[in-house]
């Protein structure tokens, strides 16, 4: 019965990180570009009470023996990386990508990030930055005499002179994939590195060596479906409850063997 009470806790603790990252994609389901976390699971190891095909006679043998397991423990949180819903805002920096890839971004130590969130700006300097100040990478510079701009599709980056009415074309948006996109940091501020599991970036034009295409105007949203979310809540909630059920009913039973010595 002792071994019922810290399996019970185990469900309890892993049912609870369950609803911390329900919790999580629940409080992101605005944000732009954020990728639904799922959690997954692991059974503990087993005691063997009887090892399977152990002898049960001269002839015989037991066909499954006696294993008792001893819990559940969180193995992992998987990012899902399917696409979110493109969303029209018609804001000239406003970049979505249709398909594959990340845009990359300086941060102030140096590193590149990664990130599905295209809201960029322009700072100060008419430098193409993201939400936080940090620059786009490669860095590309919007004169203030240029009006029109525009992203096509592969990324190109052109405006036009107010006077003159010149084209002219300022730098191009460079994505990059992973093999295991999987295996990405998660940083905060919708950013990502690079680690020794996702593999190094693949750099490549929008459009070719399967990445994605840019979409100006537009911003992707988050891929968290709500009413999986709230399933998945009630599901998680439930299994939380019944394993604090089984640690009410073996205290309860502790209780009765330990009113037998009276």
């Amino acid at each position: 019965m002792i071994r019922g009470l810290y399996t019970a806790a185990a469900g309890m603790t892993a049912q609870q990180k369950n609803i911390d990252v329900i919790s999580n994609n629940i409080a992101n389901v605005n944000t732009n570009g954020f990728k639904q976390d799922r959690a997954e699971f692991q059974d503990l190891m087993y005691q063997s009470l009887n090892y399977t095909a152990g002898a049960t006679s001269a002839n015989t043998s037991n066909p499954t023996g006696i294993d008792t397991g001893l819990g559940v423990r969180v193995s992992g949180i998987q990012k899902n990386f399917l696409q979110g819903n493109l969303k029209e805002t018609g804001n000239t920096y406003d970049v979505a990508i249709q398909g594959n890839g990340f845009f990359q971004i300086t941060t102030p130590a140096g590193e590149i990030a990664y990130t599905r969130n295209g809201a960029f700006k322009l700072d100060s300097e008419g430098t193409i930055v993201d939400g936080q100040g940090f620059a786009l990478e490669p860095e590309i510079v919007v004169p203030d005499d240029l009006v029109k701009i525009s992203i096509a599709q592969d990324g190109t980056i052109s405006g036009e002179n107010a006077t003159t009415g010149e084209i002219s074309e300022l730098g191009q948006i460079t994505l990059v994939n992973f093999i295991n996109p999987s295996g990405l940091a998660p940083q905060g501020d919708s950013l990502y590195l690079a680690t020794e599991v996702s593999g190094d970036p693949i750099e490549s034009t929008p459009g070719l060596d399967g990445i994605g295409t840019i979409r100006q105007g537009m911003i992707e949203g988050s891929n968290v479906q709500l009413v999986t979310e709230m399933v998945d809540l009630i599901t998680a909630q439930r299994g939380y409850e019944a394993n604090s059920k089984s640690i009410n009913t073996t205290d309860s039973m502790l209780q009765t063997v330990n009113a037998l010595k009276r």
